[in-house]
């Protein structure tokens, strides 16, 4: 599939930068001409991606958190979330609804959020070297619009 632009942003585990990257990922997917519900649904998936990294790949400590952002042929919009971080043991068992390893205010629907909000969700995990998520959706094609 042929990346038609791309951008990548990276920022340190603090949770302010939670709303950073959902502004830019929303920024970048607008060249894409998305409606509002689209844009909320891409804000919603990738707040989700990055809070799992700066709650559970760094618990004790910041690290570093990488957001790559694509355009691809076929109006997909492609945000892959990377840490460096511990990594999850099991990602199987980490997307069934409602498992979580943080404390009684995590729910454990982050993954089963992002994967409603989005067409495709890939999860890559290796213990003690991070994880990486991956998200696309594609943005529907308005009548009239000119690309």
């Amino acid at each position: 599939m042929n990346i038609i632009d791309q951008a990548t942003v990276a920022f340190s585990s603090r949770s302010a930068n939670e709303g950073f990257a959902r502004a830019a990922a929303a920024c970048f997917a607008a060249q894409l001409d998305p409606t509002l519900d689209e844009v909320a649904d891409i804000k919603t998936a990738v707040s989700e991606a990055v809070t799992n990294a700066i709650v559970h790949a760094y618990p004790n400590q910041l690290g570093r958190i990488t957001m790559r952002l694509r355009l691809l042929e076929g109006n997909i919009l492609e945000v892959q979330i990377k840490d460096t971080g511990v990594g999850i043991p099991d990602v199987a068992q980490a997307r069934v609804p409602l498992f979580t390893t943080g404390n009684e205010e995590r729910s454990g629907m982050g993954f089963t959020i992002m994967e409603s909000f989005m067409d495709k969700l890939t999860v890559r995990s290796r213990v003690g070297q991070g994880t990486t998520v991956t998200m696309r959706r594609r943005i529907a094609r308005r009548a009239g619009a000119a690309r």
